[in-house]
């Protein structure tokens, strides 16, 4: 089996930045509920540049540390402070410029194509990514972990009258035992790819399902997978199933600034039965992920903010019939370019990864999209077996 070589690690600092902004930024319910969960790694396969290795990494050392210039979070750590009096804890980010990781290896006779060829995601590419095994709260003492987006807004927002910062109690937050019940499953990992035109038509066929022109889609393709899905894990008609969708609070909350450079997401569930899946078409299970979606207004989001503060809960792994869409195809995965010319594939770490997880991307071709989908192995040869589904794939 290929693996990754190390050549040299380093760390790479933005400098001061006078348009920073605050140097602490206090984190509200949105980000401390995340606490738990593992660093979200994603990568970008481009081709190989002609620039030799003795230019090419001081470019990109450079082009990093003026990047890092605008983003003075990414260049911090995770800190804390002990309330004594109450005997909690609070969260923030200190932009203190401790710098970001940068490393400099090699993967020997591994190429492009070793890794987007294959029918399922190669250990190889899980080897590519340094920051495996860490949570969240790791990023006290490491790197921090982020998605670059529009320009920053770095300040939180807080309902008004919230106590700042967020005092947690100590005896409902003991970071360094998350997750100790979970036990990785052994799932493998596919990447199907649905063309423009294909998503056109599961729209099409999911509106005219039940006479409506509401369903996007996304819904369309979301309910079209789960279908697919549950014929593949031969469930019990009666058995329930659900699908969790990641909703975004920035189109639906008036007080985000654009570029709000922080978490602003809740998940919700959509339940049905096995059967009702399977029999009601792509129509009825898109609408009903519509209608809960439609549910979740900005008021919605305030509701669900404020009474974290009495009791605070984060989000951990699970097991279990259920399905999580994560990510979104609305991210320009495909507009980097470091002047060799744009990415080829996005692939992702393993942190997060559980039976049922879809990981959504856009695809390399204008409205196309891509879905990382990770199911136990006899699940996913059965999906890539359902002649059905596979008759919507154009890899």
């Amino acid at each position: 089996m290929a693996t990754v070589r190390l050549i040299s690690t380093s760390i790479v600092h933005g400098g001061n930045n006078d348009a920073s902004g605050d140097e602490r930024i206090e984190l509200n319910p949105w980000d401390l509920q995340h606490l738990q969960l593992e660093y979200i790694q994603e990568g970008l396969v481009f081709p190989k540049p002609k620039l030799l290795t003795e230019t090419l990494i001081p470019h990109l050392k450079t082009s990093l540390s003026h990047a890092l210039h605008h983003f003075p979070p990414l260049v911090g750590r995770l800190a804390t402070t002990q309330h004594q009096d109450d005997d909690t804890v609070s969260f923030f980010i200190d932009c203190n410029d401790t710098g970001a990781l940068f490393i400099h290896a090699a993967a020997d006779g591994v190429t492009v194509s070793d890794i987007i060829k294959p029918v399922y995601v190669p250990p190889v590419v899980h080897s590519c990514f340094p920051l495996n095994g860490l949570y969240n709260y790791n990023g006290i003492t490491n790197p921090l972990e982020y998605n670059l987006s529009k320009p920053p807004v770095f300040r939180r927002w807080f309902a008004d009258g919230m106590d700042i910062p967020i005092r947690i109690p100590r005896s409902s937050v003991d970071v360094t035992q998350c997750n100790d019940d979970f036990i990785r499953p052994p799932i493998r990992e596919r990447i199907f790819h649905f063309s423009k035109e294909t998503i056109a038509k599961l729209k099409e066929k999911a509106n005219d399902e039940i006479g409506s022109d509401n369903i996007s889609s996304l819904q369309a393709l979301l309910s079209h997978t789960w279908g697919s899905v549950v014929r593949s894990r031969s469930l019990d008609p009666n058995e329930e199933t659900k699908y969790c969708i990641i909703v975004g609070a920035r189109q639906r909350f008036r007080e985000l600034p654009d570029g709000y450079f922080g978490n602003a997401i809740l998940g919700t569930f959509v339940t049905m039965k096995a059967k009702e899946v399977l029999e009601q078409g792509i129509g009825k299970p898109a609408w009903r992920m519509n209608r809960t979606i439609a549910t979740m207004t900005g008021e919605c989001f305030k509701r669900l903010f404020k009474p974290w503060l009495t009791s605070p809960h984060f989000v951990t792994l699970s097991n279990g019939d259920a399905l999580t869409a994560s990510n979104s195809p609305r991210f320009n995965t495909y507009g980097n370019d470091f002047g060799w010319g744009k990415p080829i594939a996005v692939r992702c770490g393993p942190s997060n990864k559980c039976d049922g997880m879809l990981t959504l991307y856009c695809g390399a071709e204008e409205g196309s999209i891509d879905v990382e989908v990770c199911l136990f192995p006899e699940a996913l040869e059965a999906l890539a077996s359902d002649q059905e589904f596979m008759d919507t794939v154009t890899n």
